[in-house]
């Protein structure tokens, strides 16, 4: 294999270098600034909170834009692999052009990946997420993930921040039902959990199998030599084949930053909405006009409910029978009369504001805690097709799920925009181990550039396909089994030693960091 790697021509010339890092830093300046500024004004407009919540809140806050910043090694990294290695671009123009597309997906997300990460969590635990027990959660599981991510960054291994995360979500949870048996809302939702394990699960194998596909057929339809040769020297590739590895980079980058940067995101709502729930627990962006439009959905919900549980006696306590119905997906005629209960009290309790961001602080917590579980008990109705509503009464409660995410399940600007520049510093600063594994140690030769441009393109179009869908999905492990897949159609061979690294760091990965995160988070459990 060709291991002049990383010469002065992958790597730039310094004046690409300093002009390159020059404007990422005037950026990360003026996003610092805006971020400061954002939360502070945000801050403004809450009771004065006591100093150790503050306190809390920095840490936590640098601890997970820390997670984002080690997410940028592993996964960020895999997007301009293939770029520096066919000499389509130069390492540093590279690495600030895939982190201004990380930006922008960042920026455009709608947040559902966020969530959808979250429900794997103990309802209990997203609930009372302002308790000690609620720091202990947040702390294990954002240390676990960076503390396994720097592990597999030092050996250069393309390990999954997804994976990790998610592997870190259920041993927090694995641990808080240990810790709290008899309690049923304590549990991990395993329903839920298997579908996303099934994305991480599944996106490797689809990687390798299509990057197959897409370069056999390359192949096929395509007679010309110089795609499926290795670059020669530091010479760029030809024109057309360099747009074409320009492009593959950016959607990488950009379907990237929309699905991975959404899984900090979250994590930080959870601190927010922990630390200083007055300002984040509901969306204070919801107009007069759309709270007076919530209240009549509402009502008109209720009027369902109703209907559809004539003759039930009222739930004594509607918030445990919900949580118990999110829990374990066993429906009871309560459970309807519960979110009618529920329901009327959200509109009582919001009727009495003008908008969400004039809820009395004292009913904050309260209010929040009512949406999201009317909005969980909804969702997994929904997804069980259970009971069977009429569809007009269907269609109402699919508008007032839908107004009910819109008050608690949202993302301040300034949130993306932290997310987004942690994600690219990362890149900027560790992505050397990364890229040189998938350039040079997954095949016995140097990468073509019909390779990469196969490798991306599948990334980005299975990236996005589950963006769509609200599941995350692993950019490194699709990226690098695509470029293995694409290896083996072009009977470039495989270095199965650098392969069964890749597998036991993806075999490892889940129980690894479950283990870590349950052991942390019993740690923080008597620290707070």
């Amino acid at each position: 294999m060709n291991s002049a790697v990383l010469g002065e021509g992958v790597k730039g010339s310094p004046l690409q270098r300093y002009l390159g890092f020059g404007l990422f830093g005037g950026f990360l300046l003026a996003a610092a600034i805006y971020v400061a500024s954002q939360l502070g004004h945000d801050l403004e407009v809450v009771p004065s909170s006591p100093a150790l919540a503050y306190v809390l809140l920095g840490v936590a806050l640098l601890i997970a834009l820390g997670f984002e910043f080690v997410n940028g090694f592993h996964d960020t990294a895999n997007a301009v692999a293939t770029v520096i290695y066919t000499r389509a671009l130069p390492a540093s123009f590279a690495v600030v052009w895939s982190g201004g597309w990380n930006f922008i997906g960042v920026m455009v997300s709608t947040g559902a990946v966020a969530y959808t990460v979250l429900q794997l969590l103990p309802i209990a635990l997203v609930l009372d997420v302002g308790s000690g027990t609620g720091f202990a959660m947040v702390f294990a599981l954002l240390i676990a993930a960076i503390i396994w991510n720097l592990g597999t960054w030092y050996l250069g291994l393309p390990s999954s921040s997804s994976h990790t995360l998610i592997g870190s979500i259920i041993g927090v949870g694995l641990m808080n039902q240990l810790m709290s048996s008899g309690d049923a809302t304590s549990a991990v939702d395993w329903s839920q959990a298997w579908n996303v394990g099934k994305s991480l699960l599944f996106s490797p194998l689809l990687g390798f199998a299509l990057a197959y596909g897409l370069l056999v057929l390359l192949r096929a339809l395509v007679k010309v030599p110089e795609l499926y040769q290795e670059p020669k020297g530091e010479a760029p590739p030809p024109f057309w084949i360099r747009s074409l590895l320009i492009l593959t980079c950016t959607g990488v980058s950009f379907f990237h930053g929309s699905n991975d940067g959404q899984k900090g995101m979250g994590l930080i709502m959870l601190i927010l909405i922990g630390t200083v729930p007055g300002a984040y627990a509901l969306n204070r962006a919801v107009t007069p006009s759309q709270t007076q439009t919530f209240i009549a959905v509402a009502h008109s919900a209720s009027e369902v409910f109703a209907r559809n549980s004539a003759g039930v006696a009222p739930a004594t306590d509607p918030r445990a029978e919900l949580e118990r119905y999110i829990n374990s997906h066993d429906l009871k005629p309560a459970t309807i009369a519960a979110l009618g209960q529920l329901t009327d009290a959200i509109s009582g309790q919001v009727g009495r504001s003008t908008t969400l961001a004039d809820v009395p602080q004292s009913a904050v917590n309260n209010v929040r805690n009512n949406m999201y579980l009317s909005s969980e008990a909804l969702r997994v109705m929904s997804k069980a097709k259970q009971p069977a509503f009429s569809p007009s009464d269907q269609a109402v409660l699919d508008n007032y799920h839908k107004s009910l995410d819109n008050g608690t399940k949202f993302i301040p600007t300034w949130v993306k925009v932290a997310v987004a520049f942690a994600l690219g510093l990362g890149t900027m600063v560790g992505w050397r181990r990364i890229v040189r594994t998938v350039g040079e140690r997954i095949g016995k030769q140097h990468l073509t550039y019909a390779q990469g441009a196969s490798a991306e393109v599948v990334a980005a179009v299975t990236i996005a396909a589950a963006d769509s869908f609200g599941m995350p999905v692993s950019t490194t492990h699709v990226l690098s089994s695509g470029v293995a897949g694409a290896m083996v159609a072009q009977g470039s061979g495989l270095q199965w030693a650098t392969v069964r690294s890749m597998l036991m760091a993806w075999v490892l990965t889940l129980p690894a960091s479950i283990a870590l995160a349950a052991c942390l988070f019993w740690v923080f459990r008597h620290v707070f």
